[in-house]
């Protein structure tokens, strides 16, 4: 069950899921741009299957200090985050970016949604206002006008899936357990997506940069970040995890003014500042006010 932390310690996680929204948000327009030249599934499975390495290489005995149940969670934890990724990135080949962004980011809707149903988590009405506030900001950043087609329905059932990994995490993530259960997940998330791609063989990137840019998203977002999440998740309960990490869109637009050229808008401002106020209610508000105790279940 989820107690009350100490002060430092959810401070803590707060900033590891600031800092890994922060990483999301560098990487859209480097995925974009390795799109053009190795195809989804292939730039997946080669991710995950780095991470896999780099975590094993790290600490290579932590998934045998797992308890069989831990593991199962990690091998379902990992088979929900690994399809997410295949639908999330396949439909951003399919809808404009800032369209994929505010769809993606309706996980801040679908965790609260999908706590009370699965954990019959109370969700009270401060965090609906903040959760609503943050759904609002996301739409004034990103939304240009919305079409639903093929792509805006893969990258919502995504959203789902990320939702249900959210809450999945909140409930069976332990701070002892974090390195282990994360390479499994890794792991999984890594033979999901090579088995979907291998039938008609691999295409590695051919440019240098291309490699820097694989390496990054595949260590530092990839799994020092999945491992950063699964620690932060021991300490804070679903949907205050989402709304914290509903600020990718933020710095996704930040990054993109700052070294993409692009120009600092009102909308860009309004939007950003309204999923920043969101994120500081449930900060600032007591934690039970927030969310209610969320308790840990086995299956």
């Amino acid at each position: 069950m989820h107690v009350e932390q100490p002060g430092r310690t959810t401070l803590l996680a707060t900033l590891v899921l600031v800092a890994l929204a922060a990483c999301w948000g560098s990487t859209f327009f480097l995925i974009k741009d390795l799109l053009d030249r190795v195809p989804t599934l292939d730039f997946l499975a080669v991710r995950f299957a780095i991470a896999s390495l780099a975590l094993l290489v790290v600490a290579p005995r932590a998934i045998g200090r797992l308890s069989p149940v831990v593991r199962r969670h990690a091998v379902v934890l990992g088979l929900l985050y690994g399809l997410a990724q295949i639908l999330q990135t396949t439909g951003l080949a399919h809808t404009p970016a800032s369209v994929s962004g505010f769809v993606t980011g309706l996980y801040v809707v679908c965790t609260p949604l999908l706590a009370a149903a699965i954990l019959r988590t109370r969700i009270p009405p401060i965090t609906w206002v903040a959760v609503a506030l943050a759904t609002v900001g996301l739409g004034v950043l990103a939304l240009r006008g919305l079409s639903v087609g093929y792509g805006e329905l893969i990258t919502l059932a995504s959203a789902v899936l990320y939702a249900l990994h959210i809450v999945g995490l909140g409930a069976w993530s332990t701070a002892r357990d974090a390195v282990g259960m994360t390479i499994l997940q890794v792991i999984v998330i890594a033979i999901v997506c090579t088995m979907a791609t291998a039938y008609d063989g691999i295409v590695l990137p051919t440019r240098t940069g291309d490699w820097v840019s694989l390496a990054y998203m595949a260590v530092i977002v990839g799994a020092a970040g999945l491992l950063g999440q699964t620690w932060a998740q021991a300490h804070l309960p679903p949907t205050r995890t989402a709304i914290i990490m509903s600020m990718e869109p933020v710095f996704a637009s930040v990054f993109a003014v700052w070294l993409g050229g692009e120009d600092l808008t009102q909308r860009l401002l309004l939007g950003g500042s309204m999923v920043l106020v969101a994120m500081v209610i449930v900060e600032l508000a007591p934690r039970r006010v927030v969310e209610g105790e969320v308790p840990h279940i086995a299956v």
